[in-house]
């Protein structure tokens, strides 16, 4: 019972987090509710028992990608004329039914979610190694297994099984910040 409040409650500080993130017209004070949504998701993934993911939740992205983040935010000195821009009625209808168009795919995918029994096992730890193994004695390898969520099982998963999306993630990855660094070269020359 406890372990489902603290889902809930560091669920709902992920979603609050997450929607001040992009209501704010400051880019800093956005970039700052950004990292308070990593923190509770990273305490959603500790409250699941998947530490590893939880860990690195916090080092890779309210880290290094926040970093990344502010920097380009400081790199395009946004100006308060810039920020303050009217949009447009059209822009506005398009923001409201893109809104309701996320929020009517939220419900259906919660209402499906539990008429399959998946918000049960979502909010309950994660068995330990010696109950799954013994949960699944026709198992002939660790791939038959469910993942437990440490380091091992998810580095032999990620760069064996996956690791042509891993590279393809990375490769993309790479043409953004390429893309930015040209898109920012081109505005300041």
């Amino acid at each position: 019972m406890a372990t489902q409040v603290l889902y809930i409650l560091f669920g709902g500080m992920a979603l609050g987090a997450a929607l001040l993130a992009v209501t704010r017209k400051n880019p800093v004070a956005s970039a700052i509710w950004l990292v308070v949504m990593f923190f509770g998701l990273a305490a959603t993934y500790v409250v699941m028992e998947a530490f590893f993911v939880g860990a690195i939740q916090i080092l890779v992205y309210a880290g290094a990608i926040m970093v990344l983040f502010l920097f380009v935010i400081m790199l395009l000195d946004l100006r308060q004329q810039m920020l303050e821009g009217k949009p447009t009625t059209r822009l506005r209808f398009f923001g409201v039914l893109a809104a309701l168009l996320f929020l009517v795919v939220g419900v259906v995918a919660l209402g499906d979610a539990k008429d399959r029994g998946l918000l049960h096992r979502a909010v309950t730890p994660l068995p330990r190694e010696a109950d799954i193994v013994a949960a699944n004695p026709d198992a002939t390898s660790l791939v038959d297994l469910p993942l437990d969520g440490t380091a091992g099982a998810i580095a032999d998963e990620m760069f064996t099984r996956w690791v042509l999306p891993f590279e393809v993630a990375s490769v993309i990855l790479l043409g953004a910040i390429l893309g930015a660094v040209i898109l920012t070269k081109r505005r300041l020359t």
